[in-house]
């Protein structure tokens, strides 16, 4: 139901979220494993991978983290950078583009809209910027859930990827209402 997506907050964020950032993945790893997803991130817990806590911070003060708060409590956050990871075998985009580095919700929360908010988010900062293009990534495995997910937001599949053998689909949304 989402009937509370109007109760979530969204706030810049910076290092002092990158607990609760942790947390997040922590929790999302454990909640795909227990409905038999180890292939999409994994069993090992976020916080525990070599470079993991490292990569967060990053996250919160190399990028652009935003945190989604429902009653001051943090319960998704988004990643914004200007192109994709350096680490996986993805193109930049050719033209000014943000990309979406980090989607993640707070699974307790499921269904408040929590992943939609914030990618409408990512879009108004983009639009701001005054830059058309909005691109991600995502594992592309599990019968495509996810990529339906960020086709509901407006995303349009592109091009697939492999890193390893973990399936990837970049998708990207092109914004109205910026000049180009």
């Amino acid at each position: 139901m989402n009937d509370s997506a109007h109760a979530i907050r969204i706030r810049p964020g910076g290092p002092a979220d990158a607990p609760a950032l942790l947390d997040m993945l922590d929790s999302a790893v454990a909640w795909m494993n227990a409905r038999g997803n180890t292939e999409q991130w994994g069993t090992v817990p976020y916080s525990r991978r070599p470079g993991g806590t490292e990569r967060v911070q990053r996250y919160t003060t190399e990028n652009t983290p935003y945190v989604a708060e429902l009653d001051g409590v943090p319960v998704g956050a988004l990643v914004l950078d200007s192109g994709p990871s350096p680490q996986l075998p993805i193109a930049p985009a050719g033209e000014p583009e943000r990309y979406v580095r980090l989607l993640v919700s707070d699974r307790r929360h499921a269904g408040r809209g929590i992943g939609a908010a914030l990618l409408a988010h990512a879009a108004e900062e983009t639009r701001r910027a005054g830059v058309a293009l909005l691109r991600v990534d995502c594992w592309a495995g599990g019968g495509g859930e996810l990529v339906a997910f960020y086709e509901r937001s407006g995303f349009t599949p592109t091009d697939r990827f492999l890193s390893g053998d973990w399936p990837g689909q970049v998708l990207a949304r092109r914004l109205d209402g910026v000049p180009g």
